[in-house]
């Protein structure tokens, strides 16, 4: 029997400016996690725009000019492992959407947040959407530009550090990198404060 595929929502509010928020990198041992912003068009519509991870990569990049096109506004930004370290992936994760809203040039005035928690930015509401990536069009927008500039960006780190296959895994806890880092020792761009295991999650 074949999968019927759901539309995403163009909107939770019909009145009002609303921005997407996702973020890319968040469970990685690696690099920056990246967030973008993202206000679309209330009647937008596009067949194959959904949750990046469930798109391939040539489907991803075919959708960044697709968002970019399309958008109202949107922004990128991210936080690198350093204050990763410092504060928390969590505090991290929304600093880097606090940041990517600082960028826009239209101002929203509701934020769709992909997950189930977020701090509240400054005399914006917000509305929080478990599985929001493969549930609005914004959201699914937003993680799109995310995952694809940080994968961008870990490509280029693997040029100068090589042997960890982040050209594969693009920081993420792997076998192949976790057994790396264990025989190579981590780089400068490793967050120190994640644990490396070797062990299989079951």
């Amino acid at each position: 029997m074949p999968i019927i595929k759901h539309a995403l929502l163009p909107y939770f509010q019909p009145e009002g400016i609303e921005a997407g928020l996702d973020e890319a990198g968040r469970g990685c041992l690696a690099g920056p996690v990246v967030a973008a912003a993202v206000i679309l068009p209330k009647d937008f519509h596009d067949k194959l725009l959904t949750d990046s991870k469930q798109l391939n990569a040539k489907q991803r990049q075919q959708l960044i000019e697709v968002v970019k096109t399309y958008a109202i506004d949107y922004a990128i930004a991210e936080v690198d492992h350093e204050t990763i370290d410092q504060i928390n992936i969590y505090k991290a994760s929304v600093l880097a959407m606090h940041k990517a809203v600082d960028k826009l040039q239209t101002k929203p005035d509701h934020l769709l947040v992909d997950g189930n928690r977020f701090i509240s930015y400054p005399f914006v509401q917000h509305t929080c959407i478990v599985k929001g990536d493969s549930k609005y069009f914004s959201i699914a927008a937003a993680s799109i530009l995310a995952k694809t500039y940080r994968d961008e960006w870990m490509l280029k780190a693997a040029e100068r550090f090589p042997g960890y296959g982040w050209e594969r895994n693009a920081g993420y806890p792997t076998l192949e990198h976790r057994k790396a880092v264990l025989r190579i020792g981590p780089t400068e761009i490793h967050r120190k404060t994640f644990r490396v295991e070797l062990k299989e999650k079951a």
